[in-house]
């Protein structure tokens, strides 16, 4: 084995130096020093991937580009994928009901670490659900949202109902919407990356902390943006995933659609009675969502003459968006923008 020479060690001691004087990451040794190979379900759970794990991460995302996730079936490429995975990084079991079975017929003897970002969020009810149920409302479909703890065994029986349906049971996945859950989301993701690759643990810390304080500037810039609009209601042509966000903000929301899945039809009557509420409010928007053909949404448009905006739940993005460079920063500030303009917003 040859020694270093003392020069040597002198140039290798001034560059070490060098990197930490200009805040660079410094990485232990040990092990091959190869990134992480991670896979992940929706696109802000990868866009955060990419920023946890920086160069130490080869970050996949399952879903290909402008794919709608809510009918996704991984293929047996993805699944082979998530079994050579160092990470595996889903939204929770009401959003990837098919991830529990994947994970029962993987290869456990690599030890894959799948980590369930909803853990410690309390999830929403479905509220149109619970209209469906019975549960009081308000005229034109407007449902106030509910925040439920379910026992453990109650919340696993629809976990398992969820998984043989391929749906949400009575629950909303939507939680990466609500920023504060977002900033929870990271802090499992950061803790997943720093239990998995211990010798660089504060550094994926470190690049949470510094991201979340960015969604809590965000998050501060939807709080006074929207506390003063002429109009506090979200009217949704499609789906509605905006739930958290609506209750974090203090809107409420307007839907046509029974549920949160974009599967389900709404009926002539539910569109009739949206068509009035907009004429009554006097409302100049209708919000529809991203990768998915706005169909109900222009129906109603002819109807009333409101204008179609944007509004994007950042599911998955498009060919075109991923690589301009889109990020569930940039997706978010931009439905700011779209909803202090729909909503008539000083």
């Amino acid at each position: 084995m040859r020694r270093l020479s003392a020069g040597c060690i002198l140039t290798l001691a001034l560059l070490l130096g060098s990197a930490l004087l200009r805040g660079l990451p410094v990485y232990a040794e040990g092990g091959s020093g190869a990134p992480l190979r991670v896979v992940t379900t929706l696109f802000p759970l990868y866009d955060w991937a990419r920023v946890i794990g920086g160069d130490r991460a080869d970050v996949s995302l399952l879903l290909p580009p402008g794919v709608e996730p809510h009918s996704f079936e991984p293929t047996p490429r993805d699944i082979t994928a998530i079994n050579k995975a160092d990470l595996f990084i889903y939204t929770g079991a009401f959003m990837e009901p098919w991830v529990q079975d994947i994970l029962r017929g993987l290869d456990h003897e690599k030890k894959l670490l799948a980590v369930d970002t909803s853990q410690g969020i309390e999830l929403m009810t479905d509220v149109h659900e619970q209209a469906s149920h019975g549960s009081a409302g308000a005229e034109g479909g407007h449902q106030e949202g509910s925040s439920q703890s379910a026992s453990h065994e109650s919340r696993q029986e629809q976990v398992h109902e969820a998984g043989k349906e391929h749906g949400h049971g009575n629950w909303d996945p939507h939680i990466w919407l609500d920023l504060g859950n977002a900033r929870k989301m990271v802090d499992t993701i950061a803790g997943a990356f720093a239990r998995k690759d211990p010798a660089n643990r504060q550094l994926y810390l470190d690049r949470a902390r510094e991201y979340n304080g960015r969604l809590k500037a965000l998050d501060e810039d939807f709080q006074k943006s929207l506390a003063g609009c002429k109009s506090h209601t979200i009217i949704s042509g499609g789906h509605f995933a905006f739930g958290y966000f609506a209750r974090r903000y203090g809107l409420d929301h307007v839907s046509p659609y029974s549920g949160v899945s974009p599967d389900a039809e709404p009926t002539p009557k539910k569109i009739a009675e949206l068509i009035e509420t907009i004429k009554k409010l006097g409302a100049t928007s209708i919000f529809y969502e991203e990768n998915i053909e706005p169909r109900v949404a222009r129906i109603i448009r002819e109807e009333t003459g409101a204008r179609l905006v944007l509004l994007h739940g950042a599911h998955n993005v498009t060919r075109d968006e991923l690589a301009g460079g889109a990020t569930y920063l940039s997706i978010m500030e931009g439905n700011l923008k779209r909803l202090k303009e729909g909503l008539e917003c000083p």
